[in-house]
């Protein structure tokens, strides 16, 4: 069993100093936008070399001009985590050096309805595909590149409703455990079952593997209902993908801390 994280390890911003004469390059999966956007504008900002994997040409071209604009060494990738031979040739494009982060964003709802009396097979089959199959998926073929770094990280953005400790709590009412949710609910817990997994894998190397949660943030995705910022929401991912060596692993994190699982 992986030993339980009880606190953050301090000293976040000790990965804005190490490694600063070496350029760190990192990919954020669904970064065109939203909090995947400020994921890369972050890590940009630490220095950082950083990809934008999107599906839409022209969203990612242009939030890769946008980055740019701002001082980030953005490039784009072409990337449908959906798809094998998409994930395939956006590994061939980071080619035979290393990838010092990945960062596994993209997500999607599945569509409506969501009660589970009226939800559709193919809208859970939507959801489980692209926040659970497609994270697998952009992991394994990224593996190699990771296992070149020096202290390679993966953030898996989850959310709070992926917990099953607070999804349980009816004394927190729906402000604080969301809305009934049958399809995107339950893909974040599949994901963070499956990221403890990953972890247990990979404890024997110095690859890191974290759950991120943004909180309830204003995107596209929830109708921005939220009301934190996409800012807001990608800090915690970019403090996990910069965590220093001996920092947690298999562990789910919001800004307050470990999450309950």
């Amino acid at each position: 069993m992986l030993p339980t994280q009880t606190v953050l390890v301090a000293g976040w911003a000790a990965a804005r100093i190490e490694g600063m004469s070496e350029t760190k390059t990192a990919l954020v999966t669904g970064a065109n936008k939203g909090i995947g956007y400020e994921i890369a504008a972050g890590l940009g900002a630490l220095g950082w070399r950083v990809g934008v994997g999107a599906r839409d040409d022209q969203r990612r071209e242009a939030a890769v001009e946008k980055l740019r604009a701002a001082g980030v060494d953005a490039f784009g990738v072409a990337l449908d985590v959906t798809d094998d031979a998409s994930v395939a040739a956006a590994a061939r494009q980071l080619g035979q050096g290393r990838l010092d982060a990945l960062v596994n964003n993209a997500a999607v709802t599945g569509g409506t309805p969501q009660t589970p009396t009226a939800v559709g097979i193919d809208t859970m089959r939507i959801a489980v595909e692209t926040n659970v199959f497609g994270v697998i998926r952009v992991t394994n073929a990224l593996l190699p590149l990771l296992r070149r770094a020096p202290s390679p990280r993966i953030v898996n953005m989850s959310s709070t409703v992926g917990s099953l400790t607070r999804q349980t709590d009816v004394s927190a009412g729906e402000s604080a455990i969301g809305p009934i949710s049958a399809a995107y609910s339950p893909s974040k817990t599949f994901l963070n079952a499956v990221t403890i997994q990953y972890a247990k894998e990979l404890r024997d190397t110095n690859i890191l593997i974290n759950l991120a949660c943004p909180g309830y943030v204003a995107t596209d995705l929830n109708g921005f209902r939220g009301f934190r910022t996409p800012e807001q929401g990608a800090a915690i991912a970019i403090r996990l993908a910069t965590l220093p060596d001996g920092g947690p692993t298999g562990s789910y994190f919001d800004d307050a801390g470990v999450i309950a699982w």
